[in-house]
């Protein structure tokens, strides 16, 4: 038998991208006795999975809900209900991974400074509700009464509990490290660039020499879109970076997820007592054409957070980073087949795939299988554009 190093050798699956919905998908395989290796261009983890700011969405993002209409909004029910569905997988993770991942799942809350913003809240509420999610209007009285540090100014908004945050350095290596005690292969500084076919088998090129597979799962986040080219198929999906700053460390204060309706923010407290402040803000380019901090978004980004909760006004800053945000035109996923055969498939979602990469991840490894994944996948299917 040839060694799994070894060019000849074929590996049931090859999944491409190390972030957290590959080394998810890694796992959930090498779990149900494949033999599977890992490829990432880089370092796992290095990309949106391990540079976002550890947000688990469970809500319809306010933004997009103001800007796509009601028409998105019930579209895009079936992605919601995709990070809901993850979301329960989160609560024993930890357990399944063994190792502490830092979820914590208070709940989001959605936070209006005027009047006029409440109804396109209520709105909101009423869609989300409609798919089981437990969401509700708050009164200005009941969110001083769990965030007593909101600014005065507050008039009311939602809170949607099954919300929360995780440490997204923890995940994806987690996921990688546990496939790797099932069995699992794990190549990094290995980026895919070239697919033949020979039989049944799918040949990876890759610049360390060629690994061949009989099933392909593409994962690869921003690479999706060349990746998926090498079928001839043209996958939409945007790539900016955006910046998330955090402050020196503080006692215990946010325990849920916040977020404005009056703008970009994102604001939770990490269990270190650090204060994550996000939300969206875009980097910029500098001459060599790398990605650095922009600075009108960071003032831009830490004035909104201090007319939130004036009282972090005198928090020292300790960084500020960037990391990709990927994005397709309809906001959902991409999920399903790209060959005629089946035998290679993709997974990507859009803005939020932290949140659902242990579902993503599952599905994928039933895909890569043949299975059922018991998930009505039409909704996100790659050839939809």
């Amino acid at each position: 038998m040839l060694d799994r190093k070894h060019p000849g050798h074929v590996f049931d699956v090859a999944v491409v991208g190390g972030g957290a919905s590959g080394a998810s998908a890694t796992y959930h395989l090498s779990r149900a006795g494949l033999d599977v290796v890992l490829l990432d261009r880089n370092d796992l983890n290095t990309e949106a999975s391990g540079r976002n700011a550890g947000s688990l969405h469970g809500q319809i993002q306010h933004e997009p809900f103001l800007e796509e209409g009601a028409e998105w909004a019930e579209a895009w029910l079936p992605a919601l209900r995709f990070l809901a569905d993850s979301l329960t997988l989160w609560d024993d993770l930890s357990d399944d991974l063994g190792t502490d991942l830092q979820v914590a799942k208070k709940g989001g809350i959605l936070v209006a400074d005027d009047v006029s913003q409440l109804a396109a809240i209520e709105r909101k509420v009423a869609l989300e509700n409609r798919i089981g999610i437990p969401s509700r209007m708050l009164s200005a009285d009941e969110l001083r009464s769990l965030a007593p540090w909101l600014s005065d100014a507050v008039v009311g908004g939602e809170l949607c509990p099954i919300e929360g945050k995780a440490n997204p350095l923890l995940v994806a290596p987690a996921f990688a490290r546990r496939a790797v005690e099932a069995g699992a292969l794990v190549r990094t500084q290995t980026p895919a660039v070239g697919f033949d076919r020979d039989g049944d088998t799918r040949v990876i090129r890759t610049p360390g020499g060629d690994v061949r597979a009989r099933r392909v799962v593409l994962a690869g986040g921003d690479g999706m879109p060349d990746l998926a080219r090498h079928f001839d198929l043209d996958l939409p999906i945007s790539s900016g970076a955006v910046q998330v700053s955090v402050t020196e460390r503080v006692d215990p204060m946010v325990a849920h997820l916040f977020y404005y309706a009056g703008g970009k923010l994102t604001f939770k407290q990490a269990q270190s007592g650090t204060l994550l402040i996000g939300g969206g803000w875009p980097a910029r380019r500098n001459a060599a054409g790398e990605w650095v901090v922009n600075p009108d978004s960071l003032r831009a980004n830490l004035a909104m957070a201090i007319r939130i909760a004036p009282m972090i006004a005198d928090l020292a800053l300790l960084r500020t980073w960037t990391g990709i945000g990927n994005g397709t035109p309809d906001h959902s996923p991409i999920i399903g087949p790209v060959t005629a055969e089946g035998d290679v498939v993709v997974g990507f979602y859009p803005y939020m795939g932290f949140t659902a990469a242990p579902l993503m991840g599952r599905i994928l490894a039933d895909l890569a299988q043949g299975k059922d994944p018991g998930l009505d996948l039409a909704p996100f299917a790659p050839t939809r554009f």
